[in-house]
């Protein structure tokens, strides 16, 4: 049972024990504070509530480090979470004692990072510092989590977002854009809907060119430039066979007789035989043949070593320069230009064609490798050409009136 005494200097201090016997006490300059304080404490220990009011003078910074380590996450989870806590959250919150923490503080801050960050970028800053301090409310360190009810900016879709790009510019303009070392890689992720990671993990023994089928079992994961290989995709959905087309069958031939197996039998490796890594990827080699397929900005010959580079900025200004060889004037693009074709779009434009070709989705859902076929239609399927005349001939033959029999 707490009591109060009357301190030498005039207060009042209220006196308890908590949940583990602990003796406690605080110090009110009234006794009507103390014995509020004091029963409201009673309280919270007897259903099981009770946070130590000391407890919560830990700096957030020290205690987002114990939860990091803690954490059983994937390697790239992890590796993205350690940088927007680092580049994003602990400039911020760091030396903050996670009492002094309020819902005012959060909001403010929000807000503030909205100015210089997109959307995106917030969401993901404000989930992690919730999900920080989620925690410790849970280990009673605080009593409850300010985060609750900030109001976060939607973020608005672009027009560049999910780009769908048809099979006929596929197989007609992108690859032939590809360099040969790479046209199967971009062949297999066009004709499958494969991820990145499942596409550069593949290897061999995986594949059946006869029964033009590939198993995803593994992914290729890349953490700080240093690629592993991890023996399970995704989920569990993730593990799957996806029929391979024609054209994907006919360049992994070619490219098995030209370009032999990493190590461990991997179908795509670098020109050192080494993984390939995404950001290198992306500059080197993808988006120079976005350039070359006409599908990013614009290079026309002018004359004899003379060339012209073409692109339009993000308010639609268009901008120009000249270059004496292609592939100067075709990297300066690549450079410059900004959005894009992703490597991932070819993943939305497998789902959204075969959805507009009437595959059901539930077989969708299989070869996607999603757990749900709402994931299917929410992210990967966007409206597909001839949408409005299919929706008008299916009240093509509706009687204008009703029939009277």
């Amino acid at each position: 049972m707490g009591h109060i005494i009357k301190t030498p200097a005039g207060n009042f201090r209220a006196n308890w024990r908590d949940g583990s016997g602990r003796q406690k006490a605080k110090t009110f300059p009234t006794r009507r504070q103390a014995a509020s304080f004091l029963a409201e404490t009673e309280t919270a220990i007897a259903r099981g509530g009770y946070v130590d009011p000391h407890a919560g003078r830990l700096p957030f910074g020290k205690y987002a480090e114990r939860w990091r380590e803690s954490r059983n996450d994937e390697l790239t989870t992890k590796a993205r979470d350690a940088s927007i806590l680092r580049t994003h959250v602990l400039p911020r919150w760091s030396d903050v004692p996670l009492h002094r923490i309020d819902h005012l503080a959060v909001q403010t801050w929000v807000t503030e990072l909205g100015t210089r960050r997109s959307p995106a970028t917030v969401a993901e800053c404000f989930r992690l510092l919730s999900t920080v301090l989620r925690s410790a409310v849970r280990d009673r360190l605080i009593g409850t989590n300010p985060c609750e009810g900030v109001k976060v900016p939607a973020r608005r879709r672009k027009d560049t977002d999910g780009h769908v790009l048809s099979r006929a510019d596929l197989v007609a303009r992108l690859l032939p854009a590809v360099p040969d070392r790479y046209r199967a890689l971009v062949a297999l992720a066009g004709g499958t809907g494969l991820r990145w990671g499942e596409c550069t993990g593949l290897r061999w023994e995986s594949l059946d060119l006869t029964r033009k089928t590939v198993e995803v079992v593994r992914v290729a994961v890349e953490v700080a430039g240093t690629v592993t290989s991890k023996p399970y995709p995704k989920s569990r959905a993730g593990r799957r066979t996806v029929p391979v087309p024609d054209f994907a069958v006919e360049l992994l031939t070619a490219h098995r007789e030209v370009f032999p197996a990493g190590p461990r039998g991997e179908v795509f490796t670098n020109s050192s035989a080494g993984p390939l890594r995404r950001t290198l990827f992306r500059a080197r080699v993808w988006r120079p043949s976005l350039v070359r397929a006409g599908l990013l900005g614009n290079v026309s010959r002018l004359g004899h070593f003379k060339w012209r580079a073409a692109w339009l900025d993000l308010e639609g200004v268009e901008w120009t320069a000249e270059f004496t060889t292609e592939r100067e004037a075709v990297a300066h693009v690549a450079k410059m230009a900004p959005g894009g074709l992703r490597f991932h779009d070819l993943r939305h434009s497998y789902a959204t064609e075969l959805v507009s070709r009437g595959v059901p989705v539930n077989d969708v859902q299989g070869v996607m490798g999603h757990e749900k076929p709402s994931t299917t239609l929410n992210l990967y399927t966007h409206r597909s050409d001839g949408r409005d005349q299919r929706i008008r001939q299916a009240f093509a033959d509706d009687p204008l009136t009703p029939n009277d029999d």
